[in-house]
């Protein structure tokens, strides 16, 4: 078994660091370069930094904040949020990003992805897919869960496989902030459809959540924010529970 990864997740708007249940509600977390900070500290494997709200508005990813953030780490540094070219995503990699996260840009332009792994290679793209159940379907939605697509998750992902993705990060809408577990059955489907390192996302509350989404749901990684933003879980701890339970962690310590 390879070693699984625990990525916290900041939520970024106007700045700050911001959390929500389903994607709305959003409230405070705090303030994002100190808490890139602390989870380097607490040894996370990997920190994604979303702009949840570039697309919507219609602006860049906060090039500035990236560079502050990557000052402040030394572990793997994913950014997403209004990529929508290959100048984008090199301002970001200049900036200290170790990988790009794509989401809605890539449903509409699906040979963005073909052109970012051919300039920067496959490691280098994360693909994002935000979905929910609809009559028994997981449909994708863009521009943080507000626009409704009719696109399946499971087809989608193997799409973004084919034209060169080398990461999938799914997030369940329905599970999104409710701390009650991922969407384990639907994360164990993808494992099973493509050949893709695959990000949990959404519905971590408990320790045991964690342990789930890496056995039942076959997630090679699992992100998570609040449960840690908000101090209710502590890195060093889930690692060692998770160690416990013969899943494969990275701990230095």
């Amino acid at each position: 078994m390879l070693t699984k990864r625990i990525i916290p997740c900041l939520d970024i708007k106007d700045g700050r660091t911001v959390k929500g249940i389903n994607f709305i509600g959003l409230r405070d977390a705090g303030d994002p370069v100190e808490l890139a900070a602390k989870y380097a500290m607490e040894e996370a494997d990997e920190l994604v930094f979303l702009d949840i709200s570039a697309t919507e508005q219609k602006r860049k990813t906060l090039a500035d904040l990236v560079l502050r953030v990557a000052a402040a780490i030394d572990i793997p540094f994913t950014v997403g949020g209004g990529i929508s070219s290959i100048a984008d995503v090199e301002i970001l990699l200049k900036n200290g990003a170790d990988k790009v996260s794509i989401n809605s840009a890539a449903v509409k332009n699906p040979d963005l992805i073909n052109k970012l792994s051919d300039k920067f290679g496959s490691q280098c793209i994360v693909v994002a897919i935000d979905a929910k159940q609809k009559e028994g379907r997981w449909k994708v939605h863009l521009v943080g869960g507000k626009v409704p697509t009719e696109l399946d998750l499971f087809d989608w992902a193997k799409e973004a496989q084919l034209r060169g993705a080398g990461e999938i990060l799914f997030t369940s809408m329905d599970h999104d902030g409710t701390k009650e577990g991922y969407a384990n059955e639907a994360l164990a489907r993808l494992s099973e459809n493509i050949n893709l390192p695959i990000i949990a996302s959404g519905g971590a509350g408990k320790i045991t959540h964690f342990i789930n989404t890496f056995i039942e749901g076959k997630a090679d990684a699992a992100l998570a924010a609040s449960v840690f933003h908000f101090g209710e879980i502590s890195i060093p701890e889930l690692k060692n529970k998770l160690k416990e339970e013969r899943v494969i962690v990275r701990i230095d310590k």
